[in-house]
């Protein structure tokens, strides 16, 4: 598989993985009251914060495209930066229940398994005629 598919491919995986996340959350009755106070483990939702998570989240989005449609310079370098960004905002905007903490587990790995793709990305066509 060409690597600009299979890092594309990854990011698709990595938004399932947060997708899911979110909607077993929202399956725990005391994380639905915390929502319906407008507070979430101490985060106080607004508008605000909510636009900056559907920014977080749609880097991840993003990629899934530019990955694909990049030159493969640029894309290495928007995967890198992508996957700290992500990264910085899985386990910092996280929770400590037993499903996020797996969830945001495979998350990372997945993205650092990106990063190592994109580092090692020479970008020329030999590499995706080889794969």
């Amino acid at each position: 598989m060409p690597r600009a598919s299979k890092i594309s491919t990854l990011w698709i995986v990595v938004m399932f993985n947060m997708v899911f996340a979110d909607i077993l959350s929202f399956m725990s009755p005391e994380f639905l009251t915390q929502v319906a106070s407008g507070t979430v483990e101490g985060v106080r939702i607004t508008p605000l914060f909510l636009l900056v998570a559907a920014g977080f989240i749609e880097i991840a989005i993003l990629m899934i495209y530019l990955t694909r449609a990049l030159s493969p310079r640029a894309s290495r370098r928007a995967n890198l930066l992508a996957v700290v960004v992500t990264i910085l905002f899985v386990v910092g905007g996280g929770s400590l229940k037993p499903h996020y903490m797996f969830f945001a587990g495979v998350e990372v790995i997945i993205l650092l398994y990106i990063a190592c793709l994109a580092w090692l990305w020479q970008g020329n066509i030999q590499e995706d005629i080889r794969a």
